[in-house]
């Protein structure tokens, strides 16, 4: 249950191996900043703690939570916040539907998630399950936009530690495929809203028969808000999936798709759905109507259909047929056949991506082999930038991390900015027709015609955020002097509109020498040569791009985005602190299950709490969290310097270690520091306990190594056997208390 007290800093409850490291590292972080009289409260906003959250009237009093995603969704909008959020799961409908099921063999008496609503009451259940899929955590809390660089530490030491990297070849065949037209890019229109035109608006789909039906009612538009609407052919979509297959076969490379089904929860799992289809094109033809019957989704992926359809022998032929006469398929596991269709939130492009990127343009095949891969991205929006980064390394070779610059990255996503917040205003066509937003005014913004399933979303970004993001960029700029880049696209709509308040902006400010405005391709190219030069460039970008970026250039510079320094300076004057990527997790916690290791790196979560506990000592004017912050920086240049950082193999140190050695590092420092004595008297036992005890601690810690491990759950663990398993040294857990 999560702790509802007003502590100074909130720690977020999360899911997978960032959720486990809590269990190990946050005991410490709360015994340290005690000391210093600041607090550490918790927050829920896991996967299967919003599931409670929502479903709380068949619960028992024992079995309830607050909506603690509701409570920090008002904090953040306060100048008192101070949040170090992990990185949570934005849930695929399969992960859904595997939470409820683990909720409900442990006792709570969850509905089934209806796939197909029927009833009034199913469309009911169907539409809270909704309110928690996908990217529901983070558009509430992000009420302020975004800062993301590499800590200088981290950057220093990749720089002289730097990991390996792929060999790029110039005839590699490995190529990003997107749609030739009629995607989201294509067909996007965008419009800035005037005063006459704010107030609650409308999306209503008309029929060819005039027959009106209204999508969205009471949709809030204001004054100064960019509104966009666009659409994705179906036709199109399945046109250009069929032609990619055939074009992968006789290239003879793997065939992949990268996607964000997570974030997107709506547009993505569709386009999905149409590639497991398109790769499965003789199946359904033949068998559509008795897949149907068995309720076949292609939406869920490839590994539910095979589930649904694998007592029927007539279809599970046809599969080895079709998948026998298919491509090689990019695999996500191939020791277990897990392919790149079996599950949508599988595959994250952000992730993806620059990891074939950084392994010189391969991917995984059934065969266990590496292999040049198509790597198909439907829409046009945001391919440039990797089939521009694949183009680069084509003719330059891999990046040099022992001498690359970096990228930072300033990102516009408060209160909902552009795609991420478009869930609730993203339809799949139920007929031919349009589909049009209607303003408070009854003027019509636009007016799109769409055909049966193609897929249509409106989305906005609001004048106050805009405006704080250029804002954002210019002090950026002013402080660092790095090449500064708007990666904007005039040709593009949206972005459009948005150049229209960044240039008169730059203007005013005096500063517009300072900045170029770039289209993503072009950025792209501008800011790897810049890199590869050992130079330094701050990419100014909007929501997706911002996510995408800053997986992208930490994992070609540092090896890993997990590392990333995130601060969301919220609006109101509070603070936010991201502790990085969690798309590996899932690997992560497989492993320590099967074997006992753990091998997430909490680097992003020392970053986090140095730079919370330096806002909570200024915002409150607490010198002693400003010894706090200061001790736990060396102890993260400690980590770094001395390689206390997780191994990946079972029986070598693993995230606990770590968390003894940032514990001990961090009593060290505080021990020797002289600018708070009470301090230093206080942690000088700790410290010295903490070394003397260290084979003693480090043979514990390795004990717990080499078997598997039974948390009681995956989704909702036990606490107690969460506990057990991560703070397995007595003598540790004793000094730390």
């Amino acid at each position: 249950m999560a702790d509802t007290s007003n502590p100074d800093i909130v720690y977020t409850v999360v899911d997978e191996a960032p959720e486990l490291a809590s269990a190990s590292l946050l005991p410490i972080i709360r015994s340290f900043a005690g000391a210093a009289g600041v607090t550490f409260g918790t927050k829920d906003i896991s996967l299967a703690g919003r599931i409670i959250a929502t479903f709380p009237e068949n619960l028992t009093e024992a079995q309830r939570q607050s909506d603690d995603l509701a409570e920090l969704g008002e904090l953040v909008k306060t100048a008192d916040a101070n949040v170090i959020k992990l990185p949570n799961i934005s849930a695929s409908v399969p992960q859904l539907t595997a939470a409820v099921k683990e909720l409900q063999a442990q006792g709570y008496d969850i509905p089934d998630y209806p796939e197909a609503p029927q009833t009034d009451e199913e469309k009911a259940i169907r539409a809270r399950f909704d309110a928690i899929k996908g990217s529901a955590v983070n558009p509430v809390l992000r009420e302020g936009n975004s800062d993301r660089r590499a800590a200088k530490a981290v950057k220093n030491y990749a720089q002289k530690n730097p990991h390996r990297m792929g060999k790029w070849a110039s005839d590699s065949k490995t190529h990003v495929s997107s749609m030739p037209g009629n995607d989201f890019y294509a067909n996007e229109v965008a419009a800035t809203l005037t005063a006459d035109q704010a107030g609650p608006a409308k999306i209503e789909f008309v029929g060819k028969d005039g027959s009106t039906t209204v999508l969205k009612d009471g949709w809030k538009l204001i004054e100064g808000e960019v509104v966009d609407a666009t659409f994705l052919s179906a036709k199109a979509l399945d046109d250009f999936l069929a032609k990619e297959i055939e074009a992968t076969k006789k290239d003879g490379i793997l065939f992949s798709i990268h996607l964000k089904a997570t974030m997107m929860k709506v547009s993505d799992p569709i386009i999905f759905g149409h590639a497991v289809k398109a790769w499965l094109a003789p199946v359904f033809e033949k068998f559509g109507d008795e897949m149907k019957a068995l309720g076949v989704n292609p939406n869920s992926g490839m590994g539910d259909v095979l589930e649904r359809v694998k007592d029927n022998a007539d279809i599970m032929a046809a599969v080895e047929a079709c998948v026998a006469d298919r491509p090689g398929m990019y695999m996500v596991n191939s020791d277990k056949g897990i392919t790149n269709l079996h599950v949508p939130s599988d595959v994250i492009i952000d992730a993806s991506m620059p990891a074939l990127i950084r392994a010189g343009g391969k991917g995984w095949g059934a065969d266990g082999k590496e292999g040049d891969t198509n790597c198909v991205i439907p829409d046009n929006c945001y391919a440039p930038v990797y089939d521009e980064a694949v183009e680069f390394f084509k003719r330059n070779g891999a990046l040099n991390p022992a001498t690359a610059g970096t990228v930072q990255n300033v990102g516009l996503m408060a209160q909902k900015a552009e795609e991420y917040g478009s869930h609730p205003t993203t339809f799949e066509a139920a007929a031919d027709g349009a589909i049009r937003i209607v303003l408070a005014n009854g003027e019509v913004l636009h007016s799109l015609d769409v055909e049966a399933g193609d897929i249509w979303r409106a989305c906005t970004a609001k004048k106050a955020p805009i405006e704080n993001w250029i804002q954002l960029a210019i002090d950026r700029q002013r402080l660092t002097g790095f090449q500064s880049i708007f990666w904007l696209d005039e040709n593009r709509a949206h972005d459009a509109e948005l150049i229209k308040y960044v240039k008169p902006a730059l203007e005013a400010a005096g500063v517009a020498d300072k900045f170029v405005i770039m289209a993503p391709r072009e950025a792209t190219r501008a800011s790897l040569e810049t890199i590869t030069a050992g130079k330094d460039s701050i990419a100014i970008t909007g929501n997706v791009l911002r996510d995408y970026l800053t997986d992208l250039f930490p994992i070609l510079e540092l090896g890993t985005s997990a590392k990333m320094l995130s601060i969301v300076k919220l609006m109101n004057g509070g603070g936010m602190f991201e502790t990085g990527a969690g798309g590996s997790a899932p690997k992560h916690v497989q492993q320590f299950l099967e074997e006992g290791h753990l091998r997430w790196d909490s680097m992003g979560e020392f970053c986090a709490l140095s730079e919370s506990l330096n806002f909570l000592a200024d915002a409150k004017g607490n010198a002693k969290a400003a010894v706090l912050a200061a001790g736990a920086e060396d102890a993260t240049q400690g980590i770094l310097d001395f390689d206390r950082s997780p191994s990946r193999k079972v029986g070598e140190p693993d995230n606990r270690d770590s968390h003894y050695w940032f514990a001990r590092y961090w009593a060290e420092s505080l021990a020797a520091q002289d600018a708070d004595a009470e301090l230093a008297a206080h942690f000088a036992p700790i410290a010295k306990a903490l070394a003397e005890k260290e084979a003693d601690i480090l043979a514990e810690l390795a004990a717990a190594q080499g078997k598997p491990v039974d948390m009681g759950g995956y989704y909702h663990p036990d606490f107690t056997k969460k506990s057990a398993a991560m703070r397995p040294s007595a003598t540790l857990n004793a000094i730390i208390g």
